[in-house]
């Protein structure tokens, strides 16, 4: 077995110096590996999660359009992960860890995409007095919630790298906090909850942690242009032309120009960069998908349906668990199979957030009828 494990990490000796070595893993509860390195493991615990199922059916931009061939969430999931171990392989930094970041950086995400979950964070703040944002959701979920409320022990560089990775956020330079330890990541973690801002100011501790935070922008914002186009919702000829002549107006020309813009700019540096002029293209074509893409997502009637609705599941919960009604699907489908730790440790109102922060799409829909009926 020995000779084994070698042999899975017989390609790090071609690693830049840069990387983050599989023999670095930490985990908050230490354990002995098997053959798998550490990171490259974390990647088979998060797949084989009851969570990761779910991103099947869980909204990138659009809700209940009925056309197969518009983004899901697992979809974007997946395009991170090859787009980031793409820049991985060719700047030569660990692809297991970018991988186990990038499968479970959106883990957090609700049912609705970002209006579920800004409907979820406005009943945290009121009832909690904390944020609810699906980057510090992601991280819970993993320590916090799954495996019946036990965690799954990934290690710290992937649940920070997963932390650090909102793609929202653009920078021409994603450079590592290489002196970030274990303490400053719980810390930051758990302040986050009370000042959203640590988690925006955040910086991953490891390259590769970088690799997939600008992966995740370059993953959605050619595809969610061809998403809205493929809905009839949008026209190629309204990008920019001088947004167009530094990346293309197609995902595939997007994606290509940014990766290779990146790995001209990064190769053997100890952070990630574009050039000014990609950057700038990038930074006008993300503002520019906001004002004629998302901001267009959902009608207005929509969403104040979508926000009455989540809002109502909520209370209903809180009411069920307060009453004790072991036949709520909160009972039969969470409560009931999550540790006596969980149970005794966790806030009702959170366990709800939980709930409902973890539902798929039509789940979501489904339980709504039910309360209507």
């Amino acid at each position: 077995m020995q000779e084994i494990k070698e042999l899975m990490l017989k390609k790090e000796a071609l690693f830049s110096k840069y990387a983050t070595k599989s023999s670095l893993g930490i985990r908050l509860n230490p354990e002995e590996e098997d053959i798998r390195p550490a990171f490259f493991h974390d990647s088979d615990r998060i797949i084989h999660a009851l969570s990761y199922t779910r991103y099947i059916d869980k909204t990138q931009v659009y809700s209940y359009k009925d056309n197969d061939h518009v983004s899901r969430r697992i979809i974007h999931i997946q395009l991170v992960s090859k787009i980031a171990r793409t820049i991985g392989r060719a700047l030569e930094l660990n692809e297991d860890l970018i991988e186990a970041i990038a499968l479970g950086h959106d883990i957090g995400h609700t049912p609705l995409g970002h209006r579920g979950e800004a409907v979820l964070n406005e009943i945290s703040m009121k009832e909690l007095n904390e944020y609810f944002a699906h980057n510090i959701q992601s991280v819970r979920n993993y320590m916090e919630i799954e495996n019946n409320g036990l965690g799954l022990n990934l290690s710290v560089q992937v649940l920070d790298g997963i932390f650090c990775h909102n793609g929202e956020i653009l920078t021409p330079i994603y450079q590592p906090n290489y002196d970030k330890t274990v303490d400053d990541f719980i810390k930051e973690y758990r302040n986050s909850y009370k000042d959203l801002n640590v988690c925006k100011k955040a910086q991953p501790m490891t390259l590769e942690g970088c690799v997939v935070r600008i992966s995740d922008i370059i993953a959605y914002i050619g595809r969610d242009i061809e998403d809205a186009i493929t809905l009839g919702l949008f026209d190629r000829k309204n990008i920019p032309d001088e947004i167009v002549k530094i990346l293309g107006n197609n995902n595939k020309d997007i994606v290509n120009n940014i990766i290779l813009d990146i790995i001209k700019e990064s190769k053997g540096k100890p952070y990630i960069k574009m050039s000014d002029d990609v950057f700038y293209a990038l930074n006008k074509l993300k503002n520019f998908n906001y004002q004629y893409i998302y901001s267009d997502a959902l009608t207005k009637d929509e969403d104040k349906l979508f926000h009455d609705n989540i809002e109502r599941l909520f209370y209903k919960y809180i009411k069920d668990i307060e009453k004790k009604n072991k036949k709520s699907s909160i009972y039969t489908l969470f409560l009931n199979n999550m540790d006596k730790k969980y149970l005794d440790n966790v806030n009702i109102k959170r366990q709800v957030l939980d709930f409902i922060c973890g539902m798929t799409d039509t789940f979501l829909q489904n339980e709504i009828k039910n309360i209507k009926k």
